[in-house]
């Protein structure tokens, strides 16, 4: 059984900088993609990051420079680091993942994902 908990989300001024976690269970092996997505009101859901458990990561365009995905060394928990944000950055953060190495155009793709946390709010103000 498949489990995405989202933590570390929360409120910070413009500039300011966050860490949110997925902690993922139930995925075994290494043909693993983990990505994070976030979903703003009255937005389409947005790819932000994602990585492969073989170390391969992407980085959305939009917020290329200021947000870095990492994985720890067990591979379960999958960080993202925000820094210099900003209120366009104020979403539900969401943590997807799919027991496959997707190809790298894939991975900010939405439909790609199997499985979906329930999200962590990031508000910028």
């Amino acid at each position: 059984h498949v489990q995405l908990v989202e933590s570390g989300g929360g409120s910070v001024q413009a500039g300011g900088s966050l860490r949110i976690t997925c902690a993922a269970s139930g995925l075994s092996g290494g043909s693993v993609s983990v990505a994070w997505f976030r979903q703003a009101p009255g937005k389409e859901r947005e790819g932000v990051a994602a990585i492969r458990r073989d170390g391969t990561s992407r980085v959305a365009d939009s917020v290329k420079g200021r947000f870095t995905i990492s994985q720890d060394n067990t591979k379960n928990s999958i960080h993202l680091d925000m820094t210099s944000l900003r209120p366009e950055d104020t979403a539900m953060y969401y943590c997807a993942a799919v027991p496959v190495l997707l190809w790298y155009g894939g991975l900010l793709i939405p439909d790609e994902y199997k499985h979906w946390g329930q999200g962590t709010q990031v508000t910028v103000s």
